[in-house]
This record gives C-alpha cells, structure tokens and sequence, in this order.
C-alpha cells in the first residue's frame, strides 16, 4: 500500500513551482487598487453635485409630469407632438419653481388640477370633447386633439353664445337660416384658449350642444367656480 502512494504521489522535488512576485510589483498593484477607488467615488461625488438640481426638481415634480415621460413613449407620437408634449413640460416645470397658479389637463385620464406651484388646490374630473370632423349642411368642420400649453385668452360668465352650424350638423339637423344666440349655450363658465378651443362648465338644457364642444373640454360648474377668482388672461393650461 505504501508503494502504491509512493508511485501515485510525485516527489516534492519534482513539483512544479512559481516565482513570488517581486514586492514592487505588489506595491504597485495595491496603490493602483486604492486609486481606482479613490477615483470611483471623487466620480460619483461630482455626479451626484452635477446632478442634484434634476433630483430637487424631479422630488418637486407633480405624479402627472414625473409619469410623462413614460407616457410619452407609449403614444407613438409624431415629431411634432412630441416637441409640443416636451415644451408643454419644460414650462409646466418652470411653473412649479415660479410658485404660479396653473391649470393642468391630463387628457388620457380626464382628469384636471388647478396648482399654486406644486401644491395641488383641487382636482377632479372632466369630460374631453370628441376628436372629429363634422359633415353636413355642405360644410366639414375638423376639431383635433388639443395639445400643449397655452394662456388663458378669455373668460365669460352666462356668455351668449351663437350657435355654430356645425352643432346642427353634429345633431343631424338642417342649419336655421339665422342662428340663435343662447346665454349658458356653452355652459355658464366658459375660460376660452387659443383657437376657439374652450373649457366650460355643462351647457344649459335649452343648448343644442349636449355635452363637451369636440376637441374642448367640460367641468363641472362646481369646478369651475371654485377656481374662478384664479383663473385671469394669461393663465397657464397644460394639456397633455
């Protein structure tokens, strides 16, 4: 049995044996080891102080402006959007340093907030008007999607609105030969934008318009009165 292990097991004298590195090499490997952790963490350090107003500014940011960017890139939008979509939340964040009031329009959800800065004053629902064109009375009307951010052009109360003919032809119905003009047509609060695109409160019953002008927007006249004193020309409204 002792002659087996003899055979099987090589004799130290034939080992096969490394050199040890020489001290300097091993001096040189620890201080490049403690300069690449001291260069890891002078690196991170000036990350983080570059970077810390985009942090501040992100802990500031609104649930509606934080999850926009994820939003963005599920709509497939085209080049031109998404530079409004951008631009609207560029200004939308200046806002929010600027402690200004603003209205906030989140169309994918149908919802509002009315802000002072970043603190939320009230919040609630909204009905967006449909995107579409209108035919009939041999005229096309074609109302898109609003997008964007805007000032508040105007606002009414009991505005005496002339009935367009594209609500007529909306309803199916043959254009009157001279149009009528209803006070509450499009709802006792009526804030206008740009482009004849509104936000108004629900229109009275006698109005041909039963629900939220195409491409506009509708709230409740709870809701719109309670943030009425706030909202002046000028006004900031980001929809998205």
């Amino acid at each position: 049995m002792s002659d087996r292990r003899h055979q099987e097991r090589p004799e130290t004298s034939e080992r096969r044996s490394f050199p040890r590195p020489p001290l300097w090499l091993n001096l040189l490997l620890i201080v490049l080891g403690i300069g690449g952790v001291i260069f890891a963490r002078t690196r991170r350090e000036r990350v983080e102080t570059e970077f810390k107003h985009v942090i501040q500014e992100e802990q500031r940011t609104p649930d509606d402006v934080k999850k926009l960017k994820e939003q963005l890139a599920e709509m497939g939008l085209t080049r031109d959007a998404l530079q409004r979509e951008l631009e609207s939340r560029k200004k939308m964040i200046a806002n929010l340093k600027a402690e200004d009031f603003y209205l906030s329009i989140d169309t994918a959800k149908k919802k509002w907030r009315f802000n002072y800065g970043d603190t939320t004053l009230r919040d609630g629902d909204l009905t967006v008007g449909d995107s579409k064109t209108i035919t009939g009375n041999g005229k096309s009307w074609t109302f898109v999607p609003l997008k964007g951010a805007f000032g508040v052009e105007a606002k009414y109360v009991d505005y005496a609105w002339e009935v367009p003919d594209w609500v007529y032809a909306m309803n199916g119905q043959p254009a009157p030969a001279t149009s009528p003009t209803l006070t509450g047509g499009l709802g006792k609060y009526v804030v206008f934008l740009p482009n004849g695109y509104v936000i108004h409160s629900p229109p009275d019953a006698s109005s041909p318009l039963k629900t939220a002008k195409p491409g506009s927007f509708m709230m409740s006249d709870a809701d719109l009165r309670a943030i009425w004193p706030r909202l002046h020309k000028g006004t900031p409204v980001y929809i998205y």
